[in-house]
């Protein structure tokens, strides 16, 4: 190990590589040190703005640096895996944005990367990591609900502009409300539920040909139902509730942004409600287990495992089939 403090860099430029720089702040084990864009302008106006010692005008430049231990890739879902791919050749470990790539053929050798190049590889779902999900994986593991039986998880929202050239709207970007917003719900469902055996879907698809709304029942071996919804045509509750044959939880607005939950017993006379408001803003939960992990020299993540990932990718995988939606990449 060269460092006990990891030195990050950031592939990307946009409003999520920001958000991952102001969460860095937050961390005790983690320092900003190089930012990479394909724009060079891009890149010394985020150096200068974070106080970034490196910035290059190529993402090879960062992925070679020597100043670099491990690397957020921030870029569109579309480039996730080439640019994943590309950091963990060069020995860099990797924390890739959510959604993980488009499609499990791309996870597929996004693991087979971190394999062969003896490298730590972690989808960056954050929503796993803030105090308040460490609560909930208590309270599930302790049996509070007893059996699990339904759960309900939405995110949607209006977007102020519906450029169909840009990230969510766009085709050829890998757009749609599925991998942006509805990886939230399906990720929450996979860490409570598991794998599921049967799926229903149904979306609204949309001019740019990519779905704009869907919905979706999960049916799991134990008999649980979950009943999922992303949106880019309205904005949703954004709660999840997970009911029990003892009781339910409610993990209050905004889900994938958990600080609140309330239990309820059966009989609704016991109430409990918690709040853990980030410290930070919250991309600094995700850092500071990634920088543990790899300062302990581990190769992935027992919260957020690569057999997880793959396997939601797979799911959504097989929800975009049944849809007829086609990304490019998916021809490759």
């Amino acid at each position: 190990m060269k460092t006990q403090a990891v030195r990050w860099g950031i592939i990307g430029t946009g409003r999520i590589a920001r958000a991952f720089a102001e969460g860095l702040w937050h961390t005790s084990n983690g320092r900003l040190c190089a930012i990479a864009s394909r724009n060079e302008g891009s890149a010394k106006a985020f150096a200068e703005e974070w106080d970034i010692n490196h910035a290059f005008g190529q993402y090879e430049e960062l992925a070679h640096s020597d100043a670099v231990d491990a690397v957020y890739i921030a870029t569109p879902h579309s480039s996730h895996a080439e640019n994943s791919i590309l950091c963990m050749n060069n020995q860099k470990a990797v924390l890739c944005e959510k959604p993980f790539a488009v499609n499990s053929m791309e996870v597929k050798r996004m693991i087979q990367a971190s394999k062969e190049n003896n490298v730590l590889l972690m989808e960056g779902m954050w929503s796993r990591f803030p105090p308040l999900m460490n609560k909930l994986r208590e309270w599930l593991e302790s049996g509070k609900l007893g059996d699990i039986r339904t759960l309900h998880a939405d995110f949607g929202f209006l977007p102020k502009q519906r450029d169909p050239l840009g990230r969510l709207f766009n085709l050829e970007l890998a757009g749609g409300s599925l991998l942006d917003l509805g990886i939230y719900p399906v990720s929450l469902a996979s860490m409570i539920l598991g794998k599921p055996s049967s799926m229903q879907t149904l979306p609204n698809m949309g001019p740019t040909g990519v779905d704009e709304q869907a919905a979706w029942i999960f049916r799991y071996p134990c008999g649980a139902l979950a009943m999922l919804l992303s949106s880019l045509q309205c904005e949703t509750r954004q709660e999840a509730f997970i009911s029990g044959s003892l009781g339910n939880i409610r993990i209050h607005k905004q889900c994938w942004k958990p600080q609140k939950m309330t239990f309820t017993e059966t009989n609704g006379v016991a109430n409990e409600t918690i709040e853990m408001p980030f410290k930070g803003n919250g991309f600094n939960y995700e850092a500071e287990s990634f920088g543990n992990l790899f300062l302990e020299g581990k190769k992935e993540s027992p919260i957020m495992s690569l057999s997880e990932s793959l396997e939601i990718m797979s799911q959504l995988d097989q929800i975009r089939k049944e849809w007829n939606l086609i990304y490019p990449m998916d021809r490759q």
